[in-house]
């Protein structure tokens, strides 16, 4: 699909903009095997990139301007004066992001002049696949590649972070993390309070499916932003730095002076991070059946304690794991309210989860799914055309 969307990012700039292209820049988006709503915790997170991204071609305009054709929302346009002044535009969320993006680089001393940009990605929007961050990243790097400001790409994926801060989602940072810096044929292991990286094998027998439940979420909803506060007042009464940095033991010593919402929300971060930590393991043994025990442990304390899966979703989940039986690894993955679920499975019974689902899940939901096959892919590229 990369070849696909970078074709059609450079036919659009070249029938809008009447010249030829000189960049090319893309970034996947992710999936996140597990570890779900830890990253803000300062915990740690167990994503790979996918097969599906977004491509940038673009060229220096001689202007101060950014030129800008989103080729897949109707073709729109957005443009804006490069500045370290951030002004976002009333309407066009896709183009604040890259608003954003160039007024946090020029605010660290960077000078950034204009360009003709056209935009092309393939990520199901509102499926939890992390379209956003794969927008910043790949801005990002097109900026810094092309007036020479050698950004290292972790750098970028914080950028990316800041400018969704600034349109309204204080999300963590595993998603432009990843985005950056994926590598083929691994999962990374991000802790979000020092950002080491650690790239985890995924053994090559097994495949990565994501099902888009095509109920569409929506983070800057009050939703994610009132878990994370939770987290927090959970931290601040354990009296702990982040979620991170607490055990089992010190939030039962402290559940009298929360209420019970609080308590759950924090318990689902600390069982969640000591199961990314556990899946790690899961992965370099092969041990498919402590991963499936792991994912489904970590669903349920989706479900059940943080609460941000929808009956949707935890349908999709039971009938996977009633097509696979044992062995079945799957969870919601992403922000929730929506969006998809991941499973890792033996490319012999892939079929017979797609007949599953085909055959199940509109019966519970009143819409049919769209599966993807991937595998874990390399992270942010640039070239020069």
């Amino acid at each position: 699909m990369t070849d696909v969307v970078k074709g059609k990012s450079k036919e659009a700039f070249i029938a809008h903009f009447g010249c030829e292209p000189e960049y090319l820049s893309y970034a996947p988006g992710r999936v996140n095997l597990i570890g779900e709503h830890t990253d803000y915790n300062d915990g740690f997170v167990l994503p790979c990139a996918i097969k599906f991204g977004t491509a940038l071609t673009a060229k220096k305009n001689g202007t101060n301007k950014m030129r800008l054709l989103a080729v897949d929302i109707n073709n729109d346009t957005d443009e804006f004066e490069c500045s370290a002044t951030y002004t976002a535009h009333p309407t066009k969320t896709w183009a604040n992001y890259l608003r954003a993006m160039v007024a946090l680089i020029m605010q660290k001393g960077h000078k950034v002049e204009g360009l003709d940009v056209a935009i092309s990605g393939d990520i199901p929007l509102g499926s939890g696949l992390s379209s956003s961050a794969s927008l910043e990243v790949t801005f990002g790097n097109l900026v810094s590649q092309v007036f020479g400001l050698n950004i290292p790409l972790q750098e970028i994926a914080l950028t990316g972070q800041a400018c969704e801060a600034l349109n309204g989602c204080k999300c963590g940072i595993m998603d432009q993390t990843i985005s950056a810096c994926g590598k083929a044929d691994h999962a990374l292991l991000i802790d979000c309070r020092s950002l080491e990286l650690k790239h985890i094998p995924v053994p090559a027998e097994l495949d990565i499916l994501i099902v888009n439940s095509n109920c569409k979420h929506a983070l800057v909803g009050g939703e994610y932003n009132e878990r994370r506060e939770q987290c927090e007042n959970a931290a601040k009464i354990i009296g702990v730095k982040a979620l991170r940095d607490a055990t089992m033991d010190m939030l039962n010593a402290k559940k009298d002076q929360m209420d019970e919402v609080t308590y759950r929300r924090a318990r689902h971060v600390i069982t969640e991070d000591d199961r990314v930590l556990k899946a790690i393991d899961a992965f370099k043994q092969g041990d498919l059946a402590k991963l499936a025990e792991l994912m489904y442990a970590s669903h349920c304390s989706m479900r059940d304690d943080f609460e941000i899966t929808i009956p949707e979703i935890d349908g999709l989940v039971e009938i996977i794991r009633k097509a696979i039986g044992e062995n079945a690894a799957v969870r919601m993955t992403g922000g929730g309210f929506g969006g998809s679920v991941v499973a890792v499975v033996e490319p012999a019974k892939v079929e017979q989860v797609k007949a599953a689902i085909d055959a199940e899940y509109e019966k519970i939901s009143g819409k049919k799914a769209t599966i993807i096959e991937t595998h874990a892919f390399d992270g942010a590229a640039f070239t020069k055309l």
